[in-house]
């Protein structure tokens, strides 16, 4: 049995694998949460950590026969394929993948790092860009900004900030 990589269609990923896991095929779906800003508030969220992609394990004597249900699977693409041969995983990365997932389990990827340059887009400060410290118990963001010639940290809403290019 060896793992190969299955291409989605996009944001189908838990789609496909609950398909492919009704035809008895093993799947792996690696995940990991992270912050988002949906409807103007900070979320936490599941995603792929590879979109579009999900591992399966097939064994060798598959043949055509093996493929065609893959194909025809509702939230699948196609199976990444180098020339006509179906690209193969091996089981090492597979399990270090896995490792690492559990590994991150219960952490949440924030929405920036500390000392991070960001651009605060909206409240009196629009336009400033400053430095991201930490967030607050009210999940609001506190960014160092230079204001008067001094270093003032500013409370602002997650919303009103974003990365600095």
């Amino acid at each position: 049995m060896d793992w190969y990589l299955v291409q989605t269609k996009p944001r189908q990923e838990k789609v496909a694998r609950q398909n492919l896991e009704r035809q008895r095929y093993e799947c792996y779906l690696p995940m990991f949460s992270m912050q988002k800003i949906r409807r103007n508030t900070v979320t936490d969220v599941c995603e792929p950590l590879f979109p579009r992609y999900l591992f399966i394990k097939l064994g060798d004597g598959m043949g055509d026969k093996g493929w065609s249900p893959i194909r025809s699977t509702l939230g699948v693409s196609k199976l990444v394929c180098f020339g006509t041969q179906p690209a193969k995983v091996t089981a090492a990365l597979v399990d270090s993948i896995r490792q690492r997932e559990q590994q991150a389990a219960g952490k949440v990827a924030t929405l920036f790092q500390a000392g991070q340059k960001v651009q605060i887009t909206d409240s009196a400060f629009a336009g400033i860009e400053g430095i991201f410290q930490t967030t607050d118990s009210e999940r609001r963001v506190l960014v160092l900004i230079e204001m008067m010639s001094k270093p003032v940290v500013v409370a602002l809403d997650p919303t009103a900030v974003r990365k600095a290019s």
